[in-house]
């Protein structure tokens, strides 16, 4: 099986930038849409970025439109999430999602089949 290790997560202060990185190891992932979510204390897990495998299209969530920009290397099996202008708002835990088969939705928990340990973004104010 396949697995994903996010990195790049910290502290930073309100109007900062944080860039994550998750990458792949186990398979390739290439051909599929990845994304990532992201879970505060007490809240549901929120859709906050992905981006198909073969058509490169990204989707992004309301609150980070404008803000957030997700990539990925494909040859080097691993995606991206650079943030920009966070705001406290922005504080979570937030995990990169795969999967193996093809599907249309990309906005969905499940949508996807692996998942990484999550890494942690705390915004000060």
């Amino acid at each position: 099986q396949g697995q994903l290790d996010e990195s790049g997560g910290g502290l930073v202060q309100a109007g900062g930038s944080l860039r994550l990185a998750c990458a792949a190891s186990g398979r390739t992932f290439s051909n599929y849409a990845m994304g990532w979510f992201r879970q505060a204390p007490g809240k549901e897990r929120e859709f906050v970025a992905s981006i198909r495998g073969s058509s490169g299209t990204t989707y992004y969530a309301d609150s980070v439109e404008g803000r957030f920009i997700i990539s990925r290397d494909s040859a080097k099996n691993t995606v991206f999430l650079q943030m920009n202008s966070l705001k406290p708002e922005d504080t979570a835990v937030y995990y990169c999602a795969a999967r193996t088969q093809w599907r249309y939705g990309t906005r969905s928990p499940a949508d996807y089949d692996y998942w990484g340990q999550g890494t942690q973004v705390t915004v000060s104010s």
